[in-house]
């Protein structure tokens, strides 16, 4: 068995459009503010959908954002090119050359879902709404102009200082950490390959200057060893001038055997 609904209670008749006749006596009393318009631009919200722009230097022609666009409002023609190999014995490869890329906003209903299905942030909200045009067929804006619209789209909020890093830089980070880390071994080992050349030739020094040191009659020709191809003068006597030979020795002066 349903259970009774309970009593409602009961209402003075006209409370509601007492209710309604004093909101209106609420705002008659306010200080009415006109936007002096176009003189004074509008304050608008950051994530205003004015118009689409477009950053051309993403775009790789992969066509997403025409194949999702509910109202094939989006043109886009292109090219393929041929690139040569970056390195000898390479192969070559081709890429896709942006040709046209127009949008018709007569047709555009700006629910976004080309700007999110771009997997290279070619696309963006801009805030500019000042477009309008007296024939419908100057509604379809090409590149040049969506590019101009580009510069008008205004800087992304600042993240959440508590928020996780997003994996991208997280990514760049570590890659940049590990050849900053790399440069530095290397700028430490050849530092120490310096270091350990310069020993080696202050050591060699040392041992050259200890060598002198101790056999001084190494260097001085006029000290030469007899064994070696010469007998060392003696004090006073006479040397034959440089190339030029010796005279014969003197005979002795005492007596000989022999002789009487």
């Amino acid at each position: 068995m349903a259970e009774p609904l309970p009593p409602t209670r009961s209402r003075i008749p006209g409370s509601g459009l007492a209710k309604g006749l004093a909101v209106t006596l609420r705002t008659m009393t306010k200080k009415t503010v006109t936007a002096q318009y176009p003189d004074a631009q509008p304050e608008l919200p950051p994530r205003t959908r004015g118009v689409i722009g477009l950053f051309e230097e993403n775009c790789t022609v992969c066509m997403l954002c025409a194949r999702e666009c509910p109202d094939w409002c989006i043109y886009i023609d292109s090219h393929k090119e041929t690139v040569p190999p970056a390195a000898p014995g390479g192969r070559e490869r081709s890429r896709n050359v942006l040709d046209r890329f127009a949008i018709d906003f007569s047709l555009c209903m700006y629910c976004g879902i080309c700007i999110e299905v771009c997997p290279f942030d070619a696309l963006f909200w801009s805030p500019e709404f000042e477009y309008a045009e007296t024939d419908i067929h100057e509604l379809t804006h090409e590149r040049d102009k969506l590019r101009e619209w580009m510069w008008t789209v205004p800087a992304p909020p600042a993240l959440d200082p508590a928020a996780e890093e997003p994996k991208e830089i997280a990514a760049a980070r570590k890659t940049a950490d590990k050849l900053a880390a790399e440069q530095a071994a290397r700028a430490e080992a050849a530092e120490a390959e310096a270091a350990q050349a310069k020993a080696a030739e202050t050591k060699a020094a040392q041992t050259e200057a200890g060598a002198a040191q101790a056999d001084p009659a190494q260097g001085d020709p006029a000290q030469a060893d007899p064994a070696q191809g010469g007998q060392a003068a003696a004090p006073g006597e006479p040397t034959a001038p440089p190339g030029q030979p010796e005279p014969p020795a003197a005979p002795p002066s005492g007596p000989q055997e022999g002789q009487s």
